[in-house]
């Protein structure tokens, strides 16, 4: 009698509970998605996206995403409203795939400005669109840098928010500027630049901006703290048109400033813009890769800096549903 033995069901590899990690680009970011990738050591997921001669937007997603943890990297900048279309289409196409979890990265959400009802009859724009976001089918969202922190609060789903002045901070320092100060160009980004001044252990000054009307120019008019024989680093979320980067530099000269430096997260560069600030008082601007497409970059005094390894660690640690505050950094001990 011949005996047979079984040896049991064949062993399957490990899957985590919240399933294979998986990374997909839409047509705003593939470049920053390309290096995203890069960073997690992965390929990113086939898909295809399609403009109809009559302005239609059509998605597919090219294998499958059932039970994975899916990230679409899609930044929500200019076209402002078919960059954000496609991100709901997305998202929608891979819920209706089946995968496990969806989290929108939006590297820049430019209706973020429209986080307030300041104008009879105007809508909060930033609010419409986190609940267009959410009914699409997102699980949790990851931005940068959103004009307003409290914008997370118009989502019921989590908002994990990144900050660009770090990877900014880290490259002005290995600069060695001397005698270095912090410049806010309004009142509404001080508490942001406190950050960078903090972060890189130098003083901070303040300005003071108004803005009449929707023509995107701005009037720099008195500037708190003293600027005398001091290089500063003009700090703020977003530049288009870089006119208010250039008034507050035009100020900073005229109350006794050195070199001039300027650094923001977004860099939205209108045409035009990088000729602007060739001619103006600033060495340097200093701008992050979370958009591209239409950026005005050609200009020796533009410098981008990737925030591609930032993204990288906070998708992992989303996956790996471990904190991301370690992302955070404590200013550094000197």
């Amino acid at each position: 009698m011949t005996q047979r033995t079984s040896s049991g069901p064949r062993a399957q590899p490990f899957q985590p509970p919240q399933g294979e990690l998986a990374v997909l680009a839409g047509s705003a970011n593939p470049n920053l998605a390309k290096a995203i990738a890069s960073e997690l050591g992965i390929s990113l997921m086939p898909s295809e996206a399609h403009v109809f001669s009559d302005g239609n937007a059509f998605v597919r997603v090219l294998e499958n995403v059932r039970g994975r943890d899916c990230f679409v990297i899609q930044g929500i900048h200019h076209p402002v409203n078919d960059n954000f279309v496609e991100l709901l289409f997305w998202i929608d196409a891979l819920k209706r795939a089946s995968a496990h979890q969806v989290t929108a990265v939006i590297p820049f959400f430019s209706y973020a400005k429209g986080d307030k009802k300041d104008e009879p009859r105007v809508s909060i724009r930033a609010r419409v669109c986190a609940d267009a976001i959410e009914a699409s089918g997102a699980d949790r969202c990851l931005m940068m840098d959103l004009h307003t922190p409290q914008i997370q609060g118009f989502f019921h789903i989590p908002v994990d928010h990144l900050y660009g002045r770090y990877v900014i901070s880290d490259h002005i320092r290995q600069l060695g500027i001397p005698n270095l100060v912090v410049c806010s160009p309004d009142v509404g980004f001080a508490k942001g630049a406190s950050a960078y001044a903090k972060y890189l252990g130098v003083p901070v000054v303040i300005g003071n901006k108004t803005r009449r009307d929707h023509t995107e120019t701005a009037e720099v008019l008195e500037l708190i703290g003293d600027v005398t024989d001091r290089n500063v680093l003009i700090v703020d979320d977003f530049t288009s048109s870089g006119g208010t980067l250039i008034s507050m530099a035009d100020l900073l000269k005229k109350r006794g400033a050195n070199d001039i430096y300027a650094a923001v997260s977004h860099g939205a560069l209108s045409k035009g813009v990088a000729g602007k600030i060739a001619a103006s008082h600033i060495k340097q601007l200093f701008i992050t890769d979370t958009i591209e497409g239409q950026l005005d970059r050609n200009s020796e005094q533009i410098t981008v800096i990737s925030v591609a390894p930032l993204f990288a660690q906070a998708i992992q640690s989303i996956h790996d549903r471990s904190s991301i505050s370690m992302l955070f950094p404590d200013p550094p001990v000197e």
